[in-house]
């Protein structure tokens, strides 16, 4: 492991230490916990929470994809925020994948196929409304959640992985949140995405690896819309901008919201922050922008 993955797996955990003390889990949201949805039962797992009130009424999915820096996090990270989705009227797969640099590109893309593989397939199990399917993702969660996108509705890049979607699925829209969809090419100024792509790539980050992984290079019109989120203090500010060009220039239906001001500064995925009224008012329209899909 490199010396950057090794500081980020720190210094993630210590911030989202201090993000989440001291919040409680809603007693108004049903959890089913540590469902296995392949081989790995620590990293390949998930929990599905339902607002309590809808009983089993079958309700629209959103599946998030959590970020990390392609080598931190996992579900139980996620959860204060995905139940906060939950109580907003849906059933929300909060799951954990396999990480780099233990598990090399592309495991994170085949374990995000896998879940939305089972989501299709326990439809009846778990009351999902499989016909308003959405998701979220942010940071480098959102590149992972772009590039299965891409996978999708392209399929001239489906070709390049060994692993079979659900045939005919696309989610019917999905939240980028702070997210990095323009990965440079090796001889590019941010060192430290090249470094992670050290641990990340198989063969340490080759400018055809590099180049395989630019989310904006394969989007297409049939890519789902999309809710594009940053803010003031998000580091990747400047990558939300790239993406609204190549989807203005696609034709992909797409809002850009961005969150806070000079005197107010919101950072970089502040919306998973239960604790700030910015994160709220975030997701509120997130989740309004998918109710228009439904």
């Amino acid at each position: 492991m490199s010396e950057i993955s090794d500081r980020i797996r720190k210094q993630f955990k210590e911030g989202d230490d201090i993000r989440d003390a001291g919040l409680k889990e809603p007693e108004d949201v049903k959890c089913c916990r540590d469902i296995v949805y392949g081989k790995d039962e620590k990293w390949q797992s998930l929990d599905v929470y339902r607002p309590k009130e809808a009983e089993d009424a079958p309700l629209p999915v959103i599946v998030s994809v959590h970020g990390g820096g392609w080598v931190y996090g996992d579900k139980e990270r996620y959860r204060f925020y995905c139940m906060s989705l939950a109580q907003r009227g849906f059933a929300v797969v909060n799951f954990s994948y396999r990480l780099a640099p233990e598990n090399k590109f592309p495991a994170s893309l085949e374990d995000t196929n896998a879940v939305f593989t089972w989501v299709l397939a326990h439809k009846e199990e778990y009351a999902f409304d499989t016909e308003h399917i959405f998701a979220v993702g942010d940071s480098a969660g959102a590149h992972n959640l772009a590039l299965y996108c891409c996978i999708l509705t392209n399929q001239s890049y489906a070709a390049e992985y060994s692993f079979k979607t659900p045939r005919g699925f696309c989610p019917k829209a999905v939240a980028l949140n702070c997210g990095k969809y323009n990965v440079p090419p090796q001889e590019g100024e941010d060192l430290e995405t090249k470094e992670l792509m050290k641990d990340y790539l198989p063969q340490g980050g080759t400018l055809e690896e590099m180049k395989r992984i630019c989310a904006v290079d394969y989007i297409t019109a049939a890519f789902p819309p999309v809710f594009l989120m940053t803010a003031t203090g998000d580091f990747l500010t400047s990558q939300a901008l790239v993406m609204a060009e190549k989807l203005m220039e696609k034709s992909v239906p797409f809002e850009l919201h961005f969150y806070g001001d000079e005197s107010h500064i919101l950072g970089h995925v502040f919306h998973c922050n239960m604790k700030l009224p910015e994160a709220a008012k975030c997701n509120d329209e997130e989740c309004a922008f998918f109710g228009k899909f439904m």
